[in-house]
Formats: C-alpha cells, structure tokens, sequence
C-alpha cells in the first residue's frame, strides 16, 4: 500500500503526466527494496483504480488522474465531467411508465401507487462504462424526459433549458453493494465486483420533488469529495468525568 500510495501521489502530481510511462517493475522493486510481488500487488491496485494500464509484459501507461465530483455543487453527472474535461456519452436503456415503489412514493411525496417514469441508462467515461443510472421521474416531469432523445448528454440541462424544470436541491446517500449479473453485464464487470451507489432526491427551488434515482459508479471511476467546515457544523467537545 505505502507503493500504490507513493504512485498515486505521483500520477496525481506533476511527476507522471496521462500518457507517461511508469518505472518497470525491476526499477520500482530496486527503489523501494521490494520484492517483484510485492511491485506487481501495488500496481494491481493502481489499474484496479483505472489510473494506469492493465496490459501485462509491458510499462504500465498513465490513463488519467483522479476524477473528483465535489458535492459542493448540485451538478449532474454530465455536467461534472464535462467540467473537468472528461468526454462523456449516455444510453437510456429503457423508459417505462408504472407505478411508484413505496420507497418511490415517499421519496417524491407521492400518494401510493402514483404513476412515475423510470428510466435506465448507461453513462460512459472516456468511452467505458462507468455508471448504470436508475430513475424514479415525478409524473409531472415524465413527459419531458420521455421526449429527449436516446442518447441525451444531459438530462437535467434538457428539462432546465427546454421546460424551465430546474433542480436547486439536492440530498445524497452513500453505500457500496455487489455487482449483480445484469449490472455486471453492461458495465463489463465480473458478477460480485464491489459498486459504490450514490442514491439522490432532487428538488426545485420551491421543494417539489424531481426525481429518485439510484447510480451504481465501476470502483475507481468517480471520486467524491465532501468538504466539511466548522464554522458552519461546529463539532464541540463537553468535559466528562474522564476528561482531565
């Protein structure tokens, strides 16, 4: 780990740009007095992260940095990477009108059994899978997202600029799960490889629930970033019996 951690921070760094040969093996088990082995389980975990190449019997190639979405801002998927640099395509896979889930229902402030649009799609970075998406769309907003087109970039930037339906709020939830066999099939995964979901409610300015929507990211696609401040959540420590 102290290797992957030493690479990490150089990838991250100015020392090894995208496209930059890392030292070979014999090299970087030379500089840190380790064992081959020892080199290739490092680096294992550095193409785990996709930051560099899995191809064996060669230098392991930069692919990219690290992909950072700060929840800073309420942006979405698209726009995020788009803001980083990052080329990006989407699919939806499907678009079905049915009833709310109950944990729909609640979600998006809906009576039991509401009707809701629920769409799939399959987001891409840098022309891999890196996101299966699973929406939960208020009826009042299904007419608008079922009129985009299959490979809409952007969904939310669509219903904003073309139906004024603007996202102002957002709440997030953060877990990890196993990849079952259809979400491993189209993000090209083997079955069981460890997912982190981000589930999100977004609203309007005026609190009107938009959408529920479950987002399953490949480990090492997306990092998110949370920044914290005291002057805003105050964390402060009462003297107790044992304090001294």
């Amino acid at each position: 780990m102290e290797i992957a951690d030493a690479l990490r921070r150089s990838i991250l760094g100015d020392a090894y740009p995208v496209g930059a040969q890392l030292p070979t093996e014999s090299d970087l088990a030379t500089e840190w007095s380790a064992s081959r082995g020892t080199v290739r389980q490092a680096i294992a975990v550095l193409v785990a992260e996709g930051l560099i190449g899995s191809r064996q019997g060669a230098r392991r190639i930069v692919l990219r940095r690290e992909r950072r979405h700060s929840f800073a801002e309420l942006n979405s998927f698209a726009q995020w990477a788009q803001s980083v640099g990052y080329a990006t395509s989407s699919r939806f896979l499907s678009r079905t009108r049915r009833p709310a889930t109950p944990t729909e229902s609640e979600r998006l402030a809906l009576p039991d059994g509401s009707e809701i649009l629920y769409a799939l799609r399959l987001r891409l970075l840098e022309g891999e899978p890196a996101m299966l998406e699973r929406t939960a769309y208020a009826g009042w907003v299904a007419p608008a997202v079922e009129a985009l087109p299959e490979t809409c970039p952007s969904v939310m930037n669509s219903i904003a600029d073309e139906h004024g339906i603007v996202a102002q709020y957002g709440e997030h939830l953060l877990d990890a799960l196993a990849a079952s066999g259809a979400d491993a099939r189209l993000l090209r995964i083997p079955d069981g490889t460890p997912l982190l979901r981000q589930r999100h409610l977004t609203r309007t300015a005026a609190g009107r629930p938009i959408e529920w929507t479950d987002d399953r990211y490949v480990a090492g696609s997306v990092t998110f970033s949370v920044s914290n401040s005291a002057d805003i959540a105050p964390l402060s420590r009462h003297a107790g019996p044992l304090d001294g």
